[in-house]
C-alpha cells in the first residue's frame, strides 16, 4: 500500500516515518504527477495558507481537490483539516468546504498556547494523548460528520464519507493507533494484512 503525504511545507516528514514504521511506503506528494497508485493522502499540520500558495502555484490544489471529491481518502491534521473544512463568517479563510464542519483556525489560541489532553476517541480502548499547537477549532458537524472525539464539548476528531479531520497532531506522539485507524478505516480494502501491529 502506498499512501501519499502532502509534502509542501509542514510535519510531513514525521507523517512519512509513522507510515514507514507501519510498514507502509510514504509518497510525498509535491505536484499532481506524484499521485500515482495511492491509496491515500494526509494533509499535515503546517501554515495553511503556505500550503495554498505553494499548490496554486502548479496545478496540485486542483488536482487533489478533484480527487478527494471523487473518493481518494484523505486525512488532514490541524492544517490540513483547515484546508478541508469550511471558514466562518468572521474567520474566512480559502478552504475546500470538502467536509461538512466549521473550522476556526487558531482556535485554541497561539504557539505559547499549546498543550497536551486526553482524549476519548470512539473505538480506542484507551485515551490518546492529543498534541495542540495553533489548533483549530471544529464547530457545527453537519449530519453527515461523525464525531469521534471532543475536547471541552467540541469536536477534536471527525469523519464523513472518505474525510478525517484532526485538530491535533497525532504524528508528535509515539502513538500509531489514529494513523492505523486511517489505514484500516479509509484505506485498507483488502490490504488490512499489510498494516503492521503496533
Amino acid at each position: 500500500m502506498r499512501i501519499g503525504v502532502l509534502a509542501v511545507q509542514g510535519s510531513f516528514s514525521l507523517h512519512s516515518r509513522v507510515l514507514s514504521s507501519l510498514g507502509i511506503e510514504p509518497v510525498e506528494i509535491r505536484r499532481s504527477s506524484d499521485m500515482t497508485d495511492i491509496s491515500g493522502i494526509i494533509l499535515p499540520g503546517g501554515e495553511s495558507t503556505a500550503f495554498q500558495i505553494i499548490m496554486d502555484s502548479d496545478n496540485l490544489g486542483d488536482y487533489l481537490r478533484r480527487e478527494l471529491r471523487t473518493g481518494l481518502p484523505a486525512w488532514g491534521t490541524c492544517a490540513g483539516a483547515i484546508m478541508l473544512g469550511r471558514s466562518t463568517a468572521g474567520n474566512p479563510f480559502p478552504g475546500w468546504d470538502l467536509i461538512d464542519i466549521e473550522v476556526v483556525r487558531n482556535g485554541y489560541g497561539r504557539q505559547v498556547d499549546s498543550f497536551v489532553a486526553p482524549l476519548r476517541i470512539t473505538g480506542f480502548e484507551s485515551d490518546f494523548n492529543g498534541v495542540f499547537i495553533r489548533a483549530p477549532i471544529f464547530l457545527n458537524p453537519g449530519r453527515g460528520v461523525d464525531v469521534l472525539a471532543e475536547f471541552d464539548g467540541e469536536p477534536v476528531m471527525a469523519r464523513q464519507d472518505n474525510l478525517l479531520v484532526t485538530s491535533f497532531h497525532p504524528e508528535l506522539t509515539s502513538d500509531t493507533r489514529v494513523h492505523r485507524y486511517f489505514l484500516q478505516e479509509f484505506c485498507a480494502q483488502s490490504n488490512l494484512s499489510n498494516i503492521k501491529s503496533a
